[in-house]
């Protein structure tokens, strides 16, 4: 057990520093990441936030005998600013696209003879390559030592949740055929064996689900396919025996999620092994006995696992009426709470509670999809704010409230961000909310032809804003799994990311639309729907998509300055309502019926 003073970030950098000293370390890098390359990861994997005290879920901390830094991007600016203040951890900035960074300062910064050390278990691949071009022949890489395990005593162990099956009702292919056609994918590639580090892939693949990373309902695993039989890595009593009985029966194999790293140096002489570089962690990629063919191209089953089967959109669609209907409970016993002078103070962690428990009530919710951001005034500002005891706002006076928050459902995955008035708001307020609607409304109404590479669609959503000199720092979307990540991909509509061929936009694929405008210290804005590609029409130069608006929640019209839009915007906005109150009326009674109908009027 640590003492006080041995819990704050200064106290835990010097003890890393020594360590560093006794294994001549120069510089230790501590990445967001575990061996999976998660977004959100298991405890055990946090060290970057048990080192810095920053809780952002994206950023790098590089440490060195008289420096300490962590690159993040401009989603968490503010928030690391905040939590860096007094630590004596520098926030570097990332410009977006420029994930890397804190590979060039390396580069520029180590100097000849000296060794930068980083765990290969939980460095991606593509990264690690990156970084011994920068560092060069003169400067020592070493991904051999795991230097946390020497400073943090109260480590987090394995998480140990069990695995399940995802129930037969949703999955649309069963395991069988979903390795038949992942092994005519690796044939494709010439490939006798496959590799996947990714959680979610892993749980698609073979129809499973768990509960070891918060929000997303994976385990922890490794999978290896060969062209008879997969094999499964997972810990020990993870897998209960029944169903571990059903896999075998089936093809896959159950072995311990240590001996992952083994079966990959045993690949005979000769095999052909497919990886994803970008999915995978420089340690397992080393494991690859050194006789094997590797082929590198992206993991088969990224791509099939974001092109929904029309059964999954149904149950998506089933899955957004009850999030819907609870989002209209939660938002009308908002207006009344906030309408009753007698009411005790309510908290943005208070919101954040309450809204999770409507999500409760309903049919076949299992966890929220990520952390509640609900962020009154200034605190919408930051991205991804994340409200603490003692720093939650009281939702009082006069301003703007953003509630960013999402479900996991045995039936599909949820993620919306809607904006509400509290008190009196202003005309700037109505001006940038009907901004920000206007943007989201364009990319929602776009037609493109099939194919075209995600990124390519970001200037639509932009355009509205950038014609007032206004531009938002995040991507404008983002996949979205079925009962899986929130954040998935290969498509993304972000003007950072590269538009490759795997960012095809395909029939089946579900992405958010979320344009933003952030006024720090002030205000933030942020209207998000889910959106379904589908086909909208076959014309002499092509097959085109178009999007069908998944989300059913009102837009709050009492932001919306009606002046500023156009009668067409105006017509989808008042389409768009008819929709979300005749799908969600069927599931509510009472106040809150009353609500949706009043929510739902035209402008």
């Amino acid at each position: 057990m640590q003492t006080p003073d041995q819990a704050t970030p200064a106290s835990r950098l010097s003890q890393l520093r020594s360590a560093m000293r006794a294994q001549h370390i120069d510089a230790c890098i501590v990445p967001s990441a575990d061996p999976h390359l998660s977004e959100y990861l298991p405890a055990r994997w946090q060290g970057r936030e048990w080192l810095s005290g920053f809780t952002g879920s994206v950023g790098t901390l590089v440490v060195t005998q008289d420096f300490a830094g962590v690159w993040t991007d401009g989603r968490y600016w503010e928030q690391a600013e905040e939590e860096l203040a007094g630590s004596g951890i520098v926030l570097k900035k990332i410009p977006s696209g420029a994930s890397v960074l804190y590979i060039d300062w390396l580069g520029e910064t180590m100097r000849p003879g000296q060794t930068v050390a980083v765990d290969g278990a939980v460095l991606g691949l593509a990264n690690a390559r990156l970084l011994q071009q920068a560092l060069g022949a003169h400067v020592t890489l070493r991904t051999d030592t795991d230097v946390l395990q020497a400073v943090w005593p109260d480590r987090p162990a394995m998480p140990a949740a069990p695995v399940v099956e995802h129930a037969a009702a949703y999955p649309s292919l069963s395991r069988m055929e979903k390795l038949a056609a992942l092994r005519a994918g690796m044939t494709a590639h010439g490939a006798s064996h496959h590799v996947i580090s990714t959680l979610d892939d892993i749980a698609w693949l073979f129809n499973l689900r768990g509960a070891d990373v918060n929000y997303n309902p994976v385990f922890l695993a490794h999978a290896l396919v060969g062209p008879e039989r997969a094999t499964l890595f997972v810990a020990d009593g993870k897998v209960p025996a029944a169903l571990r009985a059903t896999l075998e029966s089936e093809g896959v194999d159950v072995a311990a999620y240590d001996r992952a790293a083994a079966a990959l140096a045993a690949l005979p002489t000769g095999a052909t092994l497919l990886l994803d570089p970008r999915r995978m962690t420089f340690g397992t990629r080393q494991a690859v006995a050194e006789g094997v063919q590797v082929v590198e191209a992206i993991n088969p089953t990224t791509l099939a696992k974001s092109r929904k089967t029309d059964a999954e959109a149904a149950h998506v669609r089933a899955a957004m009426e009850q999030d819907g209907a609870a989002l209209c409970e939660f938002f009308s016993w908002l207006d009344a709470t906030l309408a009753d002078p007698q009411r005790a103070p309510l908290t943005e962690i208070g919101v954040d509670e309450h809204l999770t428990a409507a999500r409760a009530r309903r049919a076949h919710f299992v966890s929220p999809s990520f952390g509640t951001i609900a962020g009154f005034n200034a605190h919408g500002a930051i991205m991804h704010y994340h409200a603490h005891a003692d720093s939650a706002a009281t939702i009082a006076g006069d301003g703007l409230l953003l509630i960013d928050s999402g479900g996991q459902y045995w039936g599909g995955t949820t993620d919306i961000t809607r904006v509400v008035p509290v008190g009196t708001i202003t005309a700037e307020h109505k001006r940038d909310f009907t901004l920000v609607l206007r943007s989201m409304i364009a990319l929602s109404r776009a037609q493109f032809p099939r194919g075209v590479k995600s990124p390519m669609l970001d200037a639509i959503a932009r355009a509205p804003l950038w014609a007032e000199g206004i531009d938002f720092g995040h991507g404008t979307g983002h996949g979205v799994g079925f009962f899986l990540n929130v954040h998935e991909g290969p498509q993304s509509i972000s003007q950072s990311a590269m538009p490759e061929p795997q960012t095809a936009m395909e029939i089946g694929m579900i992405t958010s639309i979320e344009p933003g405008i952030y006024r720090p210290g002030q205000w933030g804005i942020r209207i998000e729907n889910l959106v379904l590609n589908v086909p909208a029409e076959t014309t002499p130069f092509g097959e085109f998509l178009r999007f069908e608006t998944l989300t059913l929640c009102p837009i709050d019209t009492r932001c919306v300055e009606r002046s500023l839009l156009r009668d067409d915007e105006a017509a989808w906005l008042n389409d768009y309502h008819a929709t979300v109150r005749a799908r969600l009326a069927p599931h509510l009674s009472g106040d809150t019926l009353a609500w949706l109908e009043q929510r739902t009027g035209a402008i």
